[in-house]
């Protein structure tokens, strides 16, 4: 018997640490070849870690929501013969399975056999599954789970489902509630904490608010939509909004762009990716829209529908959730009156989409009913001065209010 050291791998350019997520094995499984052991999180995505031998666990090197180093051991296993293996290359940061290896070494700061992937009563899912279980509202506790360790499975949740399974219902208490909890921030949360806190203690923002009258534009929507092929997708806000950025962005350089704090290096970039931050279960994920300026409004809505499902299912690759040059958030119709979007450094510019209602407003000396919408944007002002964003959403404006003139 021999002693198999698997390390973290470098799970893509720029990536010098990871999140150990969640565990799926413990000190003393039986482990197959290719099983899935852990999900870690880098500051892009989510990847499943599988195992590159069979083998015993002997122990795992850190708790679940722990920052390891590349190249720091990640779990120890005892394998048939002398455990002795070749490092492979590094699997690319989109694939499911990463694989490195040494062999026969020691580190003091591994966590005992003692330490159980179940500490704590955790149950073992995937994100995926969690996700559909907070969509269906049921508590995975109540489910077998048939996978390594008891986890949770996709299988498991449809055949609960299936059985006509007890959804989760709160107990309605009127005792005073005197409880509190402690919880560390990890993965997508520890993510999101971090990047705000560099954004706004960074970048001077400032904010700028316009209402838009939408009235044509959702009659031209809602035409589109009752017309449009079965293949096609159903047209929201959004791509009106994309296919305006893409015809006014070549005016407006400085706010499709990135700056750099280090260097104080701006980078003006040509293509158009937009940012479209989305919420998902864990928390806000902001997948992008690479090369808009080549898509027409039918080919974005397609794309947003794609990738903003990716990211709540968490399968959106790496690449698709990095390199934005702008960004779009809308809290659809949440979306109140005002909001103070907060900028996705290294961007310059963010627009927020408030709600889209019916006001009473003056038109043409006289009161009449319309559908409006504020567009509530943020600027980092090193960069882009007041006039400038300003005068970049008063042009969104014009042509938000003659849609025509978008595709003209």
């Amino acid at each position: 018997m021999g002693t198999y050291i698997f390390k973290l791998p470098d799970l893509g350019e720029g990536i010098v640490e990871s999140e150990v997520l969640e565990w799926y094995v413990a000190a003393g499984d039986q482990i197959q070849e290719d099983q899935h052991i852990a999900d870690v999180m880098t500051d892009k995505a989510t990847v499943e870690i599988t195992s590159p031998v069979a083998g015993t666990v002997v122990a795992l090197a850190c708790e679940a929501g722990t920052l390891l180093p590349v190249g720091k051991e990640l779990i120890r296993f005892e394998v048939e013969g002398e455990g002795q293996g070749q490092m492979p290359a590094a699997t690319p940061p989109n694939a499911a399975v990463a694989r490195t290896a040494t062999s026969n070494a020691t580190n003091s700061n591994l966590i005992t056999p003692t330490l159980t992937a179940l500490e704590g009563g955790r149950v073992l899912a995937s994100p995926a599954v969690r996700q559909r279980a907070r969509d269906e509202e049921i508590d995975l506790s109540i489910i077998p789970g048939s996978g390594p360790a008891g986890r949770v499975t996709h299988k498991d949740l449809d055949a609960f489902i299936a059985a006509g399974g007890k959804l989760a219902a709160p107990a309605v208490s009127r005792t005073q509630r005197r409880g509190s909890r402690e919880i560390k921030l990890k993965g997508l949360r520890r993510v999101i904490a971090e990047k705000m806190q560099q954004s706004k203690s960074h970048i001077p923002h400032y904010a700028y608010v316009e209402e838009v009258d939408m009235t044509q534009l959702e009659q031209l929507r809602q035409h589109l939509n009752a017309h449009k092929q079965e293949a096609q997708p159903k047209l929201t806000l959004l791509p009106f909004i994309m296919q305006a950025l893409v015809k006014l962005l070549p005016e407006f350089p400085y706010c499709n762009a990135n700056f750099d704090n280090t260097t104080h290096i701006l980078t003006e970039i040509d293509a158009v990716h937009i940012g479209i931050a989305t919420m998902t279960g864990d928390g806000l994920m902001v997948p992008v829209i690479r090369h808009c300026e080549t898509l027409d409004i039918w080919q974005s809505a397609a794309e947003i529908t794609r990738l903003s499902e990716a990211a709540r299912r968490h399968t959106a690759k790496a690449e698709e959730l990095s390199g934005s040059t702008i960004t779009l958030t809308s809290l659809g119709a949440l979306g109140g009156i005002v909001s103070t979007p907060v900028i996705n450094a290294p961007e310059t510019t963010i627009i927020g989409i408030n709600k889209l209602q019916e006001r009473a407003v003056v038109k043409d000396g006289a009161i009449v009913v319309r559908k409006m919408m504020n567009l509530s944007s943020s600027f980092d002002h090193r960069i882009v001065d007041g006039f400038d964003g300003a005068r970049l959403i008063q042009q969104i404006k014009r042509l938000l209010e003659n849609p025509g003139a978008i595709f003209v």
